[in-house]
């Protein structure tokens, strides 16, 4: 071989390792960025499993879109999508729209693809579209999405599409219902809240519970009283077991692990606010099974509940997102 062939298969070689390594980077900076972004101990008391998947009640409100994408989730929505035979006015797309909010008790988010180019998460006056996209959740608090539920959506499809002159495109039922009952099962195992009990010597009014809460720096979010973190989310939330205008000798704090702020001091954040709020109401701090509860456990807590942000991350659920409360809730 002469020595120009060996130059040759030389610079081959390192041309396809050049490529070889280029590829790997490309692929390393594109995980992280879909960790980022749209990525995939003894037992303790306090740690409690969510239970069955439920809707959140009057106490666990919803939150706000910190990371709202104009487009659905592939991740943990199906999707109908229907073309419009020609483009269609916001203004007559409004009115067909505003009532479609959920199925059963999954909610369901309504995209809307301009002409030209671009999604809308909603209708504009104005504008005109070329197709419309309902999407529903697969799975959250109540369970997976239901056959009855999916049905429920295939009508509404059906009637814009009637009268938009639309065509409809969707996944076959069986595909989504094993993809919800997946999801489900997959988050269900990642699914857990944390509580504290105030148990109060004497009952107060709901009115004074709050007020007092409100001067230990509780603050009004949506239709919950919160303790902020300094991104404007929950780190936990007060629970009242009763109306206003009535007495209770309960509080209970709750802290959401999916839908909180991740944390390595998560539960020994709620307890220094608890002996606190406890302190004004005259309360005694338990644990949620009713015991009294003692300081020197929370720092295990809290390694369990870093544990399970971390595999909320690694599953694609960043606790504290849009994505997380669109599950667990």
């Amino acid at each position: 071989m002469s020595d120009l062939q060996i130059l040759l298969v030389s610079i081959g070689v390192a041309l396809i390792v050049a490529v070889l390594l280029y590829n790997a980077w490309q692929d390393w900076r594109a995980r992280r960025s879909m960790r980022q972004t749209l990525p995939e101990a003894g037992q303790d008391v306090l740690m409690r499993d969510a239970g069955p998947r439920r809707e959140p009640g009057l106490w666990q409100a919803g939150r706000p879109a910190a990371d709202e994408s104009p487009e659905p989730d592939p991740a943990c929505e199906a999707v109908i999508d229907i073309a419009l035979a020609h483009p269609v006015g916001g203004e007559s797309l409004v009115e067909a729209l505003r009532a479609i909010v959920r199925v059963g008790k999954k909610p369901v988010r309504v995209f809307a693809e301009r002409e030209g180019g671009g999604h809308r998460a909603e209708a504009l006056p104005g504008e005109s579209y070329v197709s419309l996209q309902l999407a529903v959740v697969l799975a959250n608090r109540s369970g997976p999405l239901t056959a009855i539920e999916w049905s429920n959506l295939w009508t509404l499809a059906q009637n814009l599409a009637e009268r938009f002159e639309g065509l409809i495109e969707a996944p076959d039922q069986d595909v989504v219902l094993r993809q919800a009952a997946e999801l489900d099962a997959r988050c269900a195992a990642m699914d857990a809240q944390v509580g504290l009990i105030l148990q109060l010597a004497q009952p107060r009014p709901v009115a004074a519970i709050i007020q007092s809460a409100a001067e230990a720096g509780f603050v009004q979010w949506r239709r919950q009283w919160a303790w902020m973190a300094e991104n404007g989310l929950p780190r936990f939330v007060l629970q009242i077991e009763a109306p206003d205008g009535e007495s209770t000798h309960r509080v209970d704090l709750v802290l959401d692990v999916p839908n909180s702020l991740p944390d390595d001091q998560a539960f020994s954040r709620m307890v220094t606010v608890g002996r606190d709020l406890a302190a004004r109401l005259d309360a005694y701090v338990l644990d949620d099974q009713g015991r009294t509860f003692q300081d020197d456990a929370a720092p295990a807590i809290d390694r369990q509940i870093s544990a399970l942000y971390d595999r909320l991350d690694q599953a694609g659920f960043l606790a504290g997102t849009d994505r997380a409360a669109r599950v667990f809730s």
